[in-house]
């Protein structure tokens, strides 16, 4: 599929549910509580007035076999050196492993080119970051910009992944280590590249360009500040749908802002993460002062997920104008029991869903036999892989509860859904003080709402055509109408 089709599609799929049901073509929040939001995204832009630095002069050929590495590396150090400028390519498809941008550079990537990933994971050097929450050695992005300052990736063209290679080595062993009990560390052995990370970096732009079917997490931004993702069109599910393709995941990180983005993947579309377990208390970075406007979700598992990993805590989130077409999940918030850390102050307002399965979702023992690091008989502690001791750290209790608190909603309307409502705490950590102002869920099912505590709603209304009562357990102050 080439990007003017998935233009068309966008454009189509958006026709067709805005007019589906009323909704403002915009909405600007209430920002009383959000007065942090004037100072997210980049704040500065590499200059475009230098010299370009063409890779082509450096060797690079975009006939899609030659290996440009080397010499797309080349041409970004050389930017760099003389004080940077643009690295610009001609027309043409570059096949490329892991490249490493650096400070006051411009990635330009125009109409008619395409940037592809090698299918061989030599390609990508491992190098020490985080995944999943974890703190490990990992493979390389295809583009990587580490611990530099003031960088962009522009353009009207490609960044593809070409990853389906690395989905059928995960697929092929889920297939060996999930009958052995080991479901919870295959997705950490199974190394794959992701598409872009941006690492212990600020000030980054990603603005309009595509990106195809990475190997693993699409956009990942960890431990970084001052990051805009502005118009970028990301699709996972060319050729086959890509296990744990995310889409855009802001990890322990802060002044993040994401607008005016379409994310069609095969997991969460746009995911906030804080850490896992015993490592991510540890480091105890929170992710804080987000902002993610004006975006289009498709096929997905989450048009907007927190979790699960959440041990540094998620915070001061604003989310707003959003729309969720067919994705599983709509508004989604998960961790577990060992995991701990504080979600609260996330303000979500003017969104829309149409065919979304799970609208709403809060489940704090989510996906038990992934999130729950048990070792089966046979193996020896002495003789694990690092990360697997790491997954294996016993967590304090008192430090493993999550807690998910003060979080808004306004102006959101679910139709088409499956079931409008699942909501599950725990009995030693309740999901407390949850507002609802003019929320309509609508689908075949209600759901169910436990161990919830101190909600509040005005003009809040869920029809269920088939099941029509929202079941109620364990709650406290949770009353509906």
């Amino acid at each position: 599929m080439n990007n003017r089709n998935i233009f068309f599609l966008l454009a189509l799929w958006s026709f067709v549910f805005v007019t589906s049901f009323a909704q403002k073509k915009s909405f600007e929040p209430d920002l009383t509580s959000c007065t942090w939001i004037k100072d997210v995204g980049a704040r500065t832009m590499p200059s475009s007035r230098g010299l370009d630095y063409n890779p082509s002069d450096f060797g690079a050929v975009g006939d899609g076999i030659t290996m440009c590495t080397e010499f797309i590396q080349d041409a970004i150090d050389q930017c760099a050196k003389n004080g940077g400028g643009v690295v610009r390519f001609n027309t043409g498809i570059y096949l490329t492993g892991s490249i490493f941008l650096k400070s006051n550079v411009i990635l330009d990537i125009p109409k008619g080119v395409r940037i592809i990933g090698s299918q061989d994971i030599k390609d990508y050097p491992e190098i020490p970051g985080r995944v999943a929450g974890i703190e490990m050695e990992w493979p390389a992005a295809l583009i990587n910009i580490i611990d530099q300052q003031n960088v962009a990736i522009t353009g009207e063209g490609v960044v593809d992944g070409d990853g389906k290679v690395f989905w059928d080595k995960y697929r092929a062993m889920r297939k060996e280590y999930d009958p052995k009990g080991l479901r919870w560390v295959v997705d950490y052995d199974c190394k794959r590249p992701r598409g872009i990370i941006i690492e212990n970096s600020k000030d980054v732009t990603l603005q309009d360009f595509v990106l195809y079917r990475p190997g693993f997490w699409s956009v990942h931004i960890l431990y970084s500040e001052y990051i805009t993702v502005e118009g970028m069109t990301i699709n996972n599910n060319i050729e086959a749908r890509g296990p744990s393709t995310d889409g855009i995941d802001i990890d322990s990180s802060e002044r993040i802002l994401v607008q005016n983005c379409y994310i069609n993947c095969n997991d969460d579309n746009f995911c906030l993460k804080a850490g896992r377990d015993a490592d991510g208390l540890r480091v105890n970075k929170p992710c804080q002062y987000i902002v993610i406007r004006d975006c289009v979700a498709g096929h997905g598992d989450g048009l907007f997920t927190c979790g699960s990993e959440t041990s540094g805590g998620i915070k001061n989130v604003l989310i707003y104008n959003m729309q969720g077409l067919g994705t599983k999940y709509g508004l989604r918030f998960k961790s577990t029991s060992q995991r701990g850390g504080t979600i609260e102050n996330i303000y979500i307002y003017n969104v829309k869903m149409d065919g979304v399965r799970d609208p709403f979702v809060v489940n704090l023992n989510w996906h038990p036999t992934y999130s729950n690091s048990l070792l089966p008989d046979g193996y020896v502690y002495e003789e694990l892989p690092v990360h697997w001791k790491k997954l294996l750290e016993k967590v304090d209790p008192k430090d493993g509860l999550p807690k998910f608190k003060n979080i808004h909603f306004e102006n959101v309307e679910a139709i088409n859904a499956k079931t409008c409502i699942k909501v599950t705490g725990l009995e030693e950590s309740t999901i407390d003080q949850f507002r609802f102002k003019d929320v309509s869920f609508t689908g075949e099912n209600a759901g169910k709402i436990s161990y919830a505590k101190d909600w509040s709603f005005e003009n809040f209304k869920v029809t269920g055509t088939k099941e029509s009562k929202v079941e109620m357990d364990n709650n406290k102050g949770v009353k509906l109408k």
